[in-house]
Parts: C-alpha cells; structure tokens; sequence
C-alpha cells in the first residue's frame, strides 16, 4: 500500500463549440456527474475560473462550488484556483464563509494570481499588480475569517472596521495559495495554509520548508497539493481511449498555450498549437492502466510530502457519460492502494 493521500477532480465546464450544448444542460449534468464523484469515495472536487473564454470557461468558481455544497454532504469542496486580482478582499471572505455555511464547514479556498491578459483588461486590474494584491488579499481574509474587526491599510486595499458576520462553520477554513514560483511559495509559508502547486513539487519542496522557517514556523506545518496531474485517465484499453480523448484533451492545450502566448512553456505557451496525434505521442495526455496510474502516484509521493493529488479534469466536449467508466476505474482500482 502507498501513502495515504486524497484524491480530488477538477471541473472547468468548458463547452466548446464543436462540441456544444445547451449550457443549462452540461451544467445539470456536470453537478449530477459530482453528486455521483461524492459516491464513489472521491475527497474533493475542485471549481477552476477563466474569463472571456469562447468555451464558456468557468468564471464563477464560488457560484458552482455553491451548487456543488447543496447537491453534495461529504465531499469537500476548493477552487483551484479562483483568480485573486479580480475580486474584493472581504467580498470573497464573506461569499467563502456562506459557502462553510451552506457546505457544513467542507470549503477551502484556493487564491491565485492569473496571467491571461484579457481577464485584466476587462475587470481593469493592472497585471503587474497582481502579486501585491494577492499578498494583501491573504492577510484580509484570514484576519476576517479569525473574527477580528478589521482595519487594514494597504498598497491597493483599504478596509475600516469590516467585521465578517456570519462567519465561516469551521475554526480555521485551508486558505491555498496556488502556483509553484518563489514568490508564491513565500506567500503560503507567511500567510497561507499551504501551496497548491504543479510541476515537480519534490524541486518546490526545500525553498518551501525555507520560506517557512524563515516566517517562524515549523517545517512540518508544509502542506502540498500536486496540482497538475490534469490530463490522467485510468482504462483498461489505453490505446483506445488516447484516441477517444485526444481531440477533446488538445483544445485545452491549444487554448492554455494561446493564453500564455508570451511563455516558454512546451505546451502550455508560446502559442503552439498541435494535433490530436502529436498529443498522443508526445503530450500532457496520459491514458494509464490502473497499475500504471499507481506507479506513478506512488513515485510522486515518494518525492515529496504531498497530502493530496488534484486534477483528473474532464476533457473538454468530451461526454460525461464516458468519462465515468475511467472516473471509476480510478476510484476503485487505484485510490484504495493510497487508503
């Protein structure tokens, strides 16, 4: 058996025109595909945001996640991850502490910076102040959340005697701070819960449990999610689901990497676009037998003291009802190995 760790899915509710359908539909049938997650022994399930985006990327992650609290009773529910600079400090600590209410105390907030440049444009957000904003937002929230009357006086907020009512089921609700650069590794030592990451969280480690001590706690108050295991299925027919998936699996990337245009990413920037068949060979898509998909977990583990493995997105388009055989092949096949 490996380390006992939780297993959340992520939804984006993207709807992409070649594939497309009644919004009021793929949203009922996305919160029924949930309530069915919640079932199958799932942990979490994550709410994600984008704006402008001609899929119809999700942009109100608490609105769902709101929707998910009152179809669901075990299940805890995050956003990963809800894009900071576009919302009000104490709206968003007041719009989270309705959603412990109404979730029985299952939410956690996941905060980021963004980078798409035409989300900052349209809510007229300075991108280059992004940083300091989700700095200041952290303090803002927690403090709120702790109960105290607030007076606060930052570079780009200002709060005179806020007072969160009503506040949050839970004493101490996870406040994640989402990335995996320096900078935002700084912000969850000093004003965070945890870090909810991609990339190699074994490399983010060390500078982690740093910036930790150097804010005065303990190397054992680290909490890591690996965010990015995105694009993993689980099947019995690997080759066969590859080719299923693959179309769906490649407008993500596309998009991601038009979104990050300006980035060197292999393929979440620069602009590239590839081909289902490229994305097969060489791409982010992973289709895994199910004792593949646990070699692969257990390796991650292994590198580093991860709580959770988050992701397992549904390929946009792609139709839920056959997701769902994968969806459970993981929960039965592999989650129990990490139980």
């Amino acid at each position: 058996m490996g380390r006992k760790l939780t297993f959340g899915m992520q939804f984006d509710f993207r709807n992409p025109p070649q594939w497309h359908r009644p919004w009021q539909d793929l949203y009922a049938e996305t919160l029924e595909f949930i309530q069915w997650v919640e079932k199958l022994g799932y942990d979490t399930v994550a709410m994600s945001e984008h704006h402008f985006a001609v899929d119809g990327y999700l942009p109100s992650p608490l609105i769902a996640a709101a929707a998910v609290a009152a179809k669901t009773s075990k299940i805890r529910i995050t956003t990963a991850i809800a894009l900071a600079p576009f919302y009000h400090p104490v709206r968003i600590a007041e719009d989270a502490a309705v959603l412990d209410i109404i979730s029985n105390g299952r939410m956690e907030l996941g905060l980021g910076l963004g980078y798409k440049p035409d989300e900052f444009t349209g809510y007229d957000v300075s991108q280059k102040e992004r940083g300091a904003r989700l700095t200041e937002m952290l303090q803002i929230i927690r403090r709120l959340w702790d109960g105290e009357t607030l007076n606060f006086k930052g570079k780009h907020y200002t709060v005179e005697n806020a007072r969160l009512m009503p506040r949050p089921v839970q004493a101490h609700p996870t406040l994640w701070v989402g990335g995996s650069n320096p900078a935002a590794l700084k912000r969850a030592a000093m004003y965070g819960d945890g870090i909810y990451g991609g990339g190699d969280m074994a490399q983010r480690y060390p500078e982690y449990v740093k910036e930790l001590v150097a804010a005065g706690k303990p190397a054992s108050a680290a909490r890591m999610i690996q965010g990015s295991v995105t694009w993993v299925l689980v099947s019995n027919d690997p080759e066969k689901t590859a080719h299923e998936v693959a179309a769906h699996v490649t407008h993500s990337v596309n998009t991601y990497s038009q979104w990050n245009s300006t980035t060197k990413h292999p393929w979440y920037g620069g602009g590239k676009q590839v081909t289902p068949e490229e994305m097969i060979k060489d791409g982010p898509l992973m289709v895994l037998t199910p004792e593949q998909c646990i070699a692969m977990i257990d390796k991650i583990a292994a590198a580093a003291p991860i709580e959770g493995v988050y992701g397992f997105i549904p390929p946009a388009g792609y139709p839920l009802k056959k997701l769902a055989e994968h969806v459970e092949l993981f929960a039965t096949k592999v989650m129990p190995h990490f139980r």
